[in-house]
């Protein structure tokens, strides 16, 4: 059920501008050599002010496991070119 949960709060993310730019906000830190760094901590808390409830375990089973992940109704990410490259 848990990594139903996680697919489900990716899923709103790629379909909501505004929580995509609260998550980007909260939950990632620019690192050296223009590397992005996601605090996968701040990525459950975030998760869960929206309803969702998941472990980090069950975040990296889901972005680091061997099945793919399936977004529907994604967003258009050159959109947000704005913030990947500020």
């Amino acid at each position: 059920m848990a990594l139903e949960q996680v697919n489900a709060f990716y899923d709103t993310l790629m379909s909501d501008r505004a929580i995509y730019e609260q998550y980007y906000r909260q939950c990632c830190v620019r690192g050296l050599f223009g590397i992005w760094d996601w605090d996968k901590t701040k990525i459950v808390n975030f998760a869960t002010t929206l309803g969702y409830s998941f472990t980090e375990s069950e975040l990296d089973a889901v972005l680091f496991g061997s099945e793919p992940i399936v977004l529907q109704d994604s967003i258009n990410l050159s959109e947000y070119k704005q913030y990947v490259f500020q």
